[in-house]
Protein backbone atom coordinates (compact mmCIF):
# COMPACT_ATOMS: atom_id res chain seq x y z
CA UNK A 1 0.00 0.00 0.00
CA UNK A 2 1.49 3.55 -0.93
CA UNK A 3 1.98 6.58 1.78
CA UNK A 4 0.61 9.74 1.50
CA UNK A 5 -2.63 8.96 0.34
CA UNK A 6 -5.85 10.82 1.33
CA UNK A 7 -7.59 10.05 4.28
CA UNK A 8 -10.42 8.24 4.58
CA UNK A 9 -14.30 9.75 3.58
CA UNK A 10 -15.38 9.03 7.00
CA UNK A 11 -12.23 10.77 8.37
CA UNK A 12 -13.24 14.04 6.02
CA UNK A 13 -16.64 13.73 7.30
CA UNK A 14 -15.01 13.72 10.83
CA UNK A 15 -13.18 16.73 9.80
CA UNK A 16 -16.21 18.81 8.43
CA UNK A 17 -18.35 18.07 11.73
CA UNK A 18 -15.51 18.84 13.68
CA UNK A 19 -15.43 22.72 11.89
CA UNK A 20 -18.77 22.97 12.23
CA UNK A 21 -18.53 22.80 15.85
CA UNK A 22 -15.39 24.59 16.54
CA UNK A 23 -17.33 26.90 14.31
CA UNK A 24 -20.63 27.12 16.78
CA UNK A 25 -18.39 27.89 19.87
CA UNK A 26 -17.46 24.50 21.49
CA UNK A 27 -14.65 23.70 23.15
CA UNK A 28 -11.80 21.80 21.74
CA UNK A 29 -11.67 18.40 24.05
CA UNK A 30 -15.86 18.28 23.37
CA UNK A 31 -15.58 18.29 19.91
CA UNK A 32 -13.06 15.70 19.54
CA UNK A 33 -15.79 13.88 22.28
CA UNK A 34 -18.73 14.39 19.87
CA UNK A 35 -16.74 13.16 16.64
CA UNK A 36 -14.72 10.37 18.33
CA UNK A 37 -11.17 11.47 17.88
CA UNK A 38 -8.39 12.00 20.60
CA UNK A 39 -8.31 15.94 21.39
CA UNK A 40 -4.32 16.00 19.69
CA UNK A 41 -5.88 15.19 16.54
CA UNK A 42 -8.36 18.01 16.93
CA UNK A 43 -5.54 20.36 17.91
CA UNK A 44 -3.17 19.30 15.12
CA UNK A 45 -6.18 20.20 12.66
CA UNK A 46 -7.07 23.21 14.46
CA UNK A 47 -3.32 24.71 14.58
CA UNK A 48 -1.48 22.52 11.89
CA UNK A 49 1.90 20.83 12.85
CA UNK A 50 4.89 21.03 13.03
CA UNK A 51 7.50 17.63 12.28
CA UNK A 52 10.87 16.78 12.08
CA UNK A 53 11.44 13.93 9.50
CA UNK A 54 13.78 11.10 9.98
CA UNK A 55 16.65 13.10 7.71
CA UNK A 56 16.45 16.13 10.10
CA UNK A 57 13.62 18.30 7.52
CA UNK A 58 11.14 20.39 9.10
CA UNK A 59 7.86 19.77 7.60
CA UNK A 60 4.92 21.96 8.51
CA UNK A 61 1.31 20.66 7.84
CA UNK A 62 -1.29 23.34 7.77
CA UNK A 63 -4.19 23.30 9.56
CA UNK A 64 -7.27 21.80 7.78
CA UNK A 65 -9.88 23.70 8.92
CA UNK A 66 -9.87 26.96 7.46
CA UNK A 67 -10.18 29.67 9.78
CA UNK A 68 -13.61 31.97 9.52
CA UNK A 69 -14.39 34.95 8.86
CA UNK A 70 -13.51 37.21 11.72
CA UNK A 71 -16.61 38.95 13.80
CA UNK A 72 -16.66 43.01 13.70
CA UNK A 73 -17.16 44.56 16.67
CA UNK A 74 -20.33 46.36 17.07
CA UNK A 75 -18.94 49.49 18.11
CA UNK A 76 -18.15 49.81 14.66
CA UNK A 77 -20.43 50.88 12.40
CA UNK A 78 -21.99 48.04 10.16
CA UNK A 79 -23.44 48.47 6.70
CA UNK A 80 -27.00 49.00 7.62
CA UNK A 81 -25.86 51.72 9.48
CA UNK A 82 -24.33 53.44 6.74
CA UNK A 83 -27.06 52.81 4.61
CA UNK A 84 -28.97 54.98 7.13
CA UNK A 85 -26.49 57.58 7.48
CA UNK A 86 -26.61 58.19 3.24
CA UNK A 87 -30.04 58.09 3.14
CA UNK A 88 -30.57 60.83 6.19
CA UNK A 89 -27.61 62.93 5.15
CA UNK A 90 -28.95 63.19 1.51
CA UNK A 91 -32.60 64.23 3.31
CA UNK A 92 -30.57 67.23 4.49
CA UNK A 93 -30.36 65.90 7.95
CA UNK A 94 -28.04 67.69 10.61
CA UNK A 95 -25.39 65.35 12.01
CA UNK A 96 -26.60 65.32 15.32
CA UNK A 97 -29.87 64.14 14.30
CA UNK A 98 -28.22 61.30 12.36
CA UNK A 99 -26.22 60.69 15.54
CA UNK A 100 -29.91 60.42 17.77
CA UNK A 101 -31.17 58.61 14.73
CA UNK A 102 -28.58 55.85 14.99
CA UNK A 103 -27.79 56.22 18.47
CA UNK A 104 -24.35 56.71 17.92
CA UNK A 105 -21.68 59.59 19.13
CA UNK A 106 -22.13 62.64 16.51
CA UNK A 107 -18.57 62.13 16.10
CA UNK A 108 -18.60 58.92 14.93
CA UNK A 109 -21.26 60.45 12.45
CA UNK A 110 -19.06 63.41 11.55
CA UNK A 111 -16.06 61.16 11.16
CA UNK A 112 -18.06 58.78 8.91
CA UNK A 113 -19.03 61.21 6.77
CA UNK A 114 -15.32 63.02 6.70
CA UNK A 115 -13.64 59.97 6.42
CA UNK A 116 -15.24 57.51 4.07
CA UNK A 117 -16.31 59.69 1.26
CA UNK A 118 -16.22 58.04 -2.27
CA UNK A 119 -12.54 59.57 -3.57
CA UNK A 120 -13.49 59.81 -6.91
CA UNK A 121 -17.22 61.74 -6.79
CA UNK A 122 -16.88 63.33 -3.43
CA UNK A 123 -19.78 62.49 -2.46
CA UNK A 124 -20.87 60.08 0.75
CA UNK A 125 -21.74 56.36 -0.72
CA UNK A 126 -22.49 54.13 1.89
CA UNK A 127 -21.20 50.96 0.07
CA UNK A 128 -18.10 52.57 -0.61
CA UNK A 129 -17.64 53.68 2.64
CA UNK A 130 -18.03 50.20 3.82
CA UNK A 131 -15.10 49.20 1.74
CA UNK A 132 -13.22 51.76 2.61
CA UNK A 133 -13.47 51.12 6.18
CA UNK A 134 -12.98 47.77 5.65
CA UNK A 135 -9.88 48.14 4.10
CA UNK A 136 -8.15 50.43 6.66
CA UNK A 137 -9.65 47.89 9.44
CA UNK A 138 -7.82 44.89 8.06
CA UNK A 139 -4.14 47.13 6.93
CA UNK A 140 -1.54 44.80 8.95
CA UNK A 141 0.60 46.88 11.29
CA UNK A 142 3.92 46.49 12.00
CA UNK A 143 5.30 45.92 15.48
CA UNK A 144 8.06 47.76 17.26
CA UNK A 145 10.28 44.64 17.49
CA UNK A 146 9.86 43.79 13.77
CA UNK A 147 11.85 46.63 12.51
CA UNK A 148 13.77 47.28 15.36
CA UNK A 149 17.01 44.72 15.52
CA UNK A 150 18.23 46.45 18.78
CA UNK A 151 15.08 46.01 20.27
CA UNK A 152 14.29 42.30 19.28
CA UNK A 153 17.68 41.60 19.90
CA UNK A 154 17.22 42.97 23.76
CA UNK A 155 14.10 41.33 24.16
CA UNK A 156 15.42 38.10 22.34
CA UNK A 157 18.41 37.56 24.58
CA UNK A 158 16.74 38.26 27.94
CA UNK A 159 13.52 35.44 26.79
CA UNK A 160 16.46 33.05 26.58
CA UNK A 161 17.92 33.67 30.04
CA UNK A 162 14.15 32.91 30.87
CA UNK A 163 12.79 36.10 31.81
CA UNK A 164 9.45 36.73 31.96
CA UNK A 165 7.61 38.76 29.40
CA UNK A 166 6.69 41.82 32.66
CA UNK A 167 10.49 41.36 33.98
CA UNK A 168 11.64 42.48 30.52
CA UNK A 169 9.23 45.48 30.11
CA UNK A 170 10.36 46.57 33.39
CA UNK A 171 14.03 46.55 32.43
CA UNK A 172 13.20 48.47 29.02
CA UNK A 173 13.25 51.83 30.37
CA UNK A 174 16.33 51.72 32.20
CA UNK A 175 18.80 50.28 29.13
CA UNK A 176 16.86 52.84 26.56
CA UNK A 177 15.88 55.83 28.99
CA UNK A 178 16.58 58.10 26.20
CA UNK A 179 14.43 56.09 23.95
CA UNK A 180 10.72 56.17 24.51
CA UNK A 181 9.55 54.34 21.26
CA UNK A 182 11.66 51.18 22.68
CA UNK A 183 9.86 51.07 25.77
CA UNK A 184 7.19 48.39 24.96
CA UNK A 185 3.78 47.05 27.53
CA UNK A 186 4.76 43.25 28.24
CA UNK A 187 1.26 42.10 26.00
CA UNK A 188 3.82 43.23 22.84
CA UNK A 189 6.20 40.67 23.97
CA UNK A 190 3.43 38.08 25.01
CA UNK A 191 1.75 38.95 21.10
CA UNK A 192 5.76 38.00 19.60
CA UNK A 193 6.08 34.74 21.47
CA UNK A 194 2.71 33.60 20.17
CA UNK A 195 2.46 35.02 16.66
CA UNK A 196 6.75 35.09 15.63
CA UNK A 197 5.93 36.54 12.28
CA UNK A 198 4.07 39.53 13.65
CA UNK A 199 6.58 40.19 16.10
CA UNK A 200 9.75 39.01 14.35
CA UNK A 201 11.20 36.39 17.07
CA UNK A 202 12.72 33.46 16.10
CA UNK A 203 10.29 30.01 16.00
CA UNK A 204 13.48 28.08 16.71
CA UNK A 205 13.48 29.67 20.47
CA UNK A 206 13.28 27.60 23.52
CA UNK A 207 10.15 27.29 25.40
CA UNK A 208 10.82 30.99 26.82
CA UNK A 209 7.20 31.04 29.17
CA UNK A 210 7.18 29.17 32.13
CA UNK A 211 3.96 27.55 31.22
CA UNK A 212 5.91 26.03 28.04
CA UNK A 213 3.03 27.00 25.93
CA UNK A 214 3.78 28.56 22.44
CA UNK A 215 -0.04 29.23 21.50
CA UNK A 216 -2.12 31.78 23.61
CA UNK A 217 -4.46 29.64 25.71
CA UNK A 218 -7.82 30.58 24.75
CA UNK A 219 -10.43 32.37 27.16
CA UNK A 220 -14.36 32.83 27.16
CA UNK A 221 -15.98 35.78 26.70
CA UNK A 222 -16.98 37.22 30.59
CA UNK A 223 -20.70 37.19 28.96
CA UNK A 224 -20.75 33.44 27.26
CA UNK A 225 -22.07 30.93 28.61
CA UNK A 226 -20.11 27.75 29.93
CA UNK A 227 -20.97 24.93 28.23
CA UNK A 228 -22.81 23.13 31.63
CA UNK A 229 -23.48 25.90 33.10
CA UNK A 230 -26.43 26.15 35.56
CA UNK A 231 -29.52 28.12 34.38
CA UNK A 232 -32.27 30.06 36.25
CA UNK A 233 -29.90 30.62 39.46
CA UNK A 234 -31.39 33.09 42.04
CA UNK A 235 -28.11 34.90 43.49
CA UNK A 236 -27.35 35.06 47.22
CA UNK A 237 -27.98 39.26 47.02
CA UNK A 238 -31.75 38.36 47.22
CA UNK A 239 -31.10 35.77 50.17
CA UNK A 240 -33.36 37.37 53.22
CA UNK A 241 -31.78 39.69 55.51
CA UNK A 242 -32.58 37.49 58.61
CA UNK A 243 -30.26 35.01 56.93
CA UNK A 244 -27.56 36.93 56.20
CA UNK A 245 -27.41 38.32 60.04
CA UNK A 246 -28.19 34.65 61.44
CA UNK A 247 -30.95 36.08 63.65
CA UNK A 248 -33.78 32.91 62.59
CA UNK A 249 -32.57 29.16 62.80
CA UNK A 250 -33.32 27.38 59.26
CA UNK A 251 -30.93 29.15 56.89
CA UNK A 252 -28.70 26.39 55.33
CA UNK A 253 -25.49 26.23 53.38
CA UNK A 254 -24.12 23.05 51.50
CA UNK A 255 -21.18 22.04 49.47
CA UNK A 256 -19.24 18.45 48.77
CA UNK A 257 -16.20 17.16 50.20
CA UNK A 258 -14.50 15.59 47.42
CA UNK A 259 -12.31 12.81 47.72
CA UNK A 260 -9.31 11.34 45.39
CA UNK A 261 -8.90 12.42 41.45
CA UNK A 262 -12.59 13.76 42.44
CA UNK A 263 -14.23 10.35 41.88
CA UNK A 264 -16.06 10.52 45.17
CA UNK A 265 -17.92 12.71 47.36
CA UNK A 266 -19.97 13.43 50.46
CA UNK A 267 -22.07 16.56 50.88
CA UNK A 268 -22.05 18.57 53.59
CA UNK A 269 -25.11 20.78 54.95
CA UNK A 270 -24.74 23.13 57.69
CA UNK A 271 -27.60 25.08 59.32
CA UNK A 272 -26.27 28.92 59.58
CA UNK A 273 -27.77 29.74 63.24
CA UNK A 274 -26.72 26.66 65.30
CA UNK A 275 -23.84 25.69 62.90
CA UNK A 276 -25.61 22.25 62.77
CA UNK A 277 -24.36 19.47 60.88
CA UNK A 278 -25.64 17.14 57.96
CA UNK A 279 -23.88 14.75 55.71
CA UNK A 280 -25.37 13.59 52.78
CA UNK A 281 -24.46 9.59 51.81
CA UNK A 282 -23.79 9.61 47.87
CA UNK A 283 -23.90 5.89 46.91
CA UNK A 284 -20.63 4.97 44.97
CA UNK A 285 -19.76 8.16 45.67
CA UNK A 286 -21.11 9.35 42.30
CA UNK A 287 -21.80 13.19 42.65
CA UNK A 288 -24.06 14.15 39.78
CA UNK A 289 -27.10 16.20 39.49
CA UNK A 290 -29.72 13.86 40.28
CA UNK A 291 -27.81 11.53 43.17
CA UNK A 292 -27.27 14.93 44.90
CA UNK A 293 -31.06 15.76 44.39
CA UNK A 294 -32.27 12.78 46.01
CA UNK A 295 -29.50 12.30 48.51
CA UNK A 296 -30.23 16.35 49.80
CA UNK A 297 -34.37 15.93 49.31
CA UNK A 298 -34.18 12.96 51.84
CA UNK A 299 -31.62 14.11 54.15
CA UNK A 300 -33.75 17.50 54.63
CA UNK A 301 -37.34 15.67 54.24
CA UNK A 302 -36.55 14.64 57.85
CA UNK A 303 -35.75 18.35 59.28
CA UNK A 304 -39.44 19.99 60.72
CA UNK A 305 -40.54 22.47 57.97
CA UNK A 306 -39.64 25.49 59.93
CA UNK A 307 -36.08 24.75 59.43
CA UNK A 308 -36.03 24.81 55.94
CA UNK A 309 -36.19 28.48 55.25
CA UNK A 310 -33.66 28.39 52.75
CA UNK A 311 -29.98 26.48 51.45
CA UNK A 312 -27.06 28.59 50.03
CA UNK A 313 -24.99 26.64 48.02
CA UNK A 314 -21.59 27.43 45.42
CA UNK A 315 -21.85 27.33 41.64
CA UNK A 316 -21.24 23.42 41.41
CA UNK A 317 -22.81 21.52 38.46
CA UNK A 318 -23.73 19.22 41.09
CA UNK A 319 -26.64 21.30 42.06
CA UNK A 320 -28.30 21.58 38.25
CA UNK A 321 -31.42 20.35 39.86
CA UNK A 322 -31.93 23.48 42.06
CA UNK A 323 -35.18 23.85 41.00
CA UNK A 324 -36.74 20.54 41.78
CA UNK A 325 -34.93 20.63 44.61
CA UNK A 326 -36.75 24.15 46.06
CA UNK A 327 -39.71 22.49 44.67
CA UNK A 328 -39.96 19.32 46.53
CA UNK A 329 -38.91 20.43 50.02
CA UNK A 330 -40.85 24.00 49.78
CA UNK A 331 -37.32 25.74 50.32
CA UNK A 332 -35.57 28.23 47.67
CA UNK A 333 -32.15 27.75 46.58
CA UNK A 334 -29.43 30.56 46.41
CA UNK A 335 -25.97 30.70 44.74
CA UNK A 336 -23.08 32.23 45.41
CA UNK A 337 -20.70 34.13 43.36
CA UNK A 338 -18.12 32.19 41.38
CA UNK A 339 -14.90 31.26 43.42
CA UNK A 340 -16.30 32.49 46.57
CA UNK A 341 -16.29 30.51 49.42
CA UNK A 342 -16.03 33.26 51.80
CA UNK A 343 -20.38 33.34 50.93
CA UNK A 344 -20.55 30.45 53.14
CA UNK A 345 -18.72 30.35 55.99
CA UNK A 346 -19.88 28.11 58.14
CA UNK A 347 -19.83 25.49 55.01
CA UNK A 348 -16.30 25.85 54.83
CA UNK A 349 -15.06 26.20 58.01
CA UNK A 350 -17.09 22.65 58.59
CA UNK A 351 -15.70 21.20 55.90
CA UNK A 352 -12.32 22.08 57.62
CA UNK A 353 -13.20 19.69 60.19
CA UNK A 354 -14.70 17.21 58.75
CA UNK A 355 -11.29 16.58 56.92
CA UNK A 356 -10.02 15.15 60.44
CA UNK A 357 -12.42 12.54 59.39
CA UNK A 358 -12.48 12.23 55.74
CA UNK A 359 -8.64 13.27 54.82
CA UNK A 360 -7.66 14.80 51.64
CA UNK A 361 -6.84 12.45 48.67
CA UNK A 362 -8.70 9.72 49.97
CA UNK A 363 -11.34 7.33 48.52
CA UNK A 364 -14.76 8.37 50.23
CA UNK A 365 -16.78 5.84 48.89
CA UNK A 366 -15.68 3.20 52.11
CA UNK A 367 -17.38 4.84 54.39
CA UNK A 368 -21.52 3.94 54.81
CA UNK A 369 -24.29 5.91 55.91
CA UNK A 370 -23.84 4.62 58.79
CA UNK A 371 -20.18 6.30 59.66
CA UNK A 372 -21.15 9.26 58.17
CA UNK A 373 -24.19 9.47 60.63
CA UNK A 374 -21.73 9.38 63.52
CA UNK A 375 -19.06 11.51 62.20
CA UNK A 376 -22.29 14.25 62.27
CA UNK A 377 -23.59 13.54 65.87
CA UNK A 378 -20.10 13.94 67.22
CA UNK A 379 -19.46 17.26 65.45
CA UNK A 380 -23.45 18.52 66.43
CA UNK A 381 -22.51 16.84 70.09
CA UNK A 382 -19.55 19.03 70.25
CA UNK A 383 -19.30 22.31 72.36
CA UNK A 384 -18.99 25.40 70.23
CA UNK A 385 -17.01 28.80 71.59
CA UNK A 386 -19.44 30.74 69.08
CA UNK A 387 -22.34 29.41 70.81
CA UNK A 388 -21.22 30.29 74.05
CA UNK A 389 -20.50 26.96 74.71
CA UNK A 390 -23.65 25.29 74.07
CA UNK A 391 -23.74 22.04 71.47
CA UNK A 392 -25.30 22.56 67.54
CA UNK A 393 -27.59 20.15 68.94
CA UNK A 394 -28.63 22.25 72.19
CA UNK A 395 -28.82 25.45 70.34
CA UNK A 396 -30.91 24.02 67.34
CA UNK A 397 -33.53 22.40 69.78
CA UNK A 398 -33.74 25.51 71.84
CA UNK A 399 -34.15 27.93 68.38
CA UNK A 400 -37.20 25.54 67.20
CA UNK A 401 -38.73 26.65 70.60
CA UNK A 402 -37.48 30.62 70.91
CA UNK A 403 -35.46 31.23 67.88
CA UNK A 404 -32.05 33.41 69.60
CA UNK A 405 -29.77 35.97 67.73
CA UNK A 406 -26.39 34.74 67.08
Amino acid sequence: MGHGRPGSAPQTEKREWFARLIAGGVSNAEACRIVGVNPRTGKRWRHGRTITSGRGVRLHYPPVIAAGKPEVSARYLSEDERVRIADLHRAGHAVRAIATELCRSPATVSRELRRNRDPDGGGYRPFTAQRLAARRRARPGRGKLVGDGVLRAFVAERLGKRWSPEQISAALPGEFPDDPERHLVHETIYQAIYRPQLGGLRRDLPKVLRSGRRRRKPHRRPDARRAGSLVEMTMIDQRPAEAIDRAVAGHWEGDLITGAANRSAIGTLVERNSRFTILLHLPGGRHTAEDVRDALVAAMAQVPAALRRSLTWDQGKELALHAEIAQALGMPVFFCEPHSPWQRPSNENTNGLLRQYFPKGTDLRVHRAETLAAVATELNERPRKVLGWDTPTVWLGVSLRAPRRR
